[in-house]
């Protein structure tokens, strides 16, 4: 049996990590000129920056012996247990789980993950069919490892029902740096009921450089407003944080990145679906929207693959 694996974020690369460990022939392919998805980043300076997911937690047992392997090797490390909440001119606090980041980037994690694997950077698939087929070729079986609007552009094939009439947010991530910090201590914070954001984080102190770069996320409606020039969503980013923050400087550098599907509304209750025919679909859009979520999403249809095989 092969798989082919669409999509080199943390979904598809440990649902192909699963399969290569069980020795199962599979093809990682990714459109892009790296692995990671929406756990990218920018290097800017010298310097990794955050882009997509601000952090991850663990809860599900195997996931966490992948981040401990990754603690080991200095690849990630806990961060903080409690974020601030920025609401009305208030600053109240948000104890919850651990949080972990990573001091090379989030995406330097799926790297590790994909480093055994053979992966095909630049591979854009164009249609996926019944059988399965990709692109005309058959295959035993093909998972597709991203959000469902991407996955529904692809597929031609009856699975489409369990995709379609679910609304997915969109953000612009801001990212600048300044140069010395002028905010008081703030691992993150959850940004409530403002036009631009909804999140900010330090990205100096989740890298654990002390580097004075903020990355803020905007609210969908910015996102929207901004799909087509994301730059345009920088000035009123700034503004927003030398509101909240009081920073009055101007920033050395500034970048943003739009990102079209950063999150889905509502949450399913399977974390994977696999049809009759072999065509497999996972990513954090099948549970909860979290890092774990995604790989988990990705080991488990993985392990049923396997299954499967056997």
């Amino acid at each position: 049996m092969s798989v082919v694996v669409v999509g080199a974020g943390i979904a598809g690369t440990a649902c192909a990590a699963e399969l290569a460990a069980a020795g199962v022939p599979v093809r990682l392919l990714e459109r892009a000129g790296e692995v990671g998805g929406r756990m990218g980043g920018r290097v800017v300076a010298g310097r990794p920056v955050d882009l997509g997911a601000a952090y991850f937690t663990v809860r599900d047992p195997g996931f966490e012996q992948v981040v401990l392997r990754w603690q080991a090797a200095g690849l990630a490390r806990p961060w903080t247990s409690e974020l601030a909440v920025l609401s009305g001119g208030t600053r109240d606090r948000a104890p919850g789980p651990q949080r972990w980041a990573a001091p090379g980037g989030l995406g330097a994690l799926v790297a590790d993950l994909a480093a055994a694997l053979p992966v095909e950077l630049g591979h854009e698939v164009r249609r996926v069919g019944p059988g399965p087929v990709v692109d005309g070729e058959p295959a035993d079986a093909v998972v597709l490892a991203m959000p469902d609007p991407e996955a529904l552009r692809l597929l031609d094939h009856p699975v489409t029902s369990r995709l379609a009439g679910r609304e997915w947010r969109p953000a612009v991530a801001v990212a600048a740096a300044w140069p010395d910090r002028e905010w008081a201590e703030l691992p993150a914070a959850f940004v409530n009921d403002h036009p631009v954001l909804t999140l900010i984080a330090d990205d100096g102190a989740r890298r654990g450089d002390g580097a004075p770069v903020l990355v803020a996320h905007t609210t969908a409606e910015v996102a929207r407003a901004h799909e087509a020039e994301p730059d345009g969503a920088i000035e009123p980013v700034l503004d927003a944080l030398r509101a909240l923050l009081g920073v009055s400087s101007s920033p050395v550098w500034t970048l943003a990145h739009h990102w079209p599907y950063a999150s889905p509304d509502g949450v399913r209750e399977e974390p994977y679906h696999l049809t009759a025919d072999g065509i497999g679909l996972a990513g954090d859009g099948w549970g909860s929207p979290r890092v774990e979520t995604a790989w988990r999403s990705g080991h488990l249809l993985g392990r049923a693959l396997v299954e499967r095989v056997r």
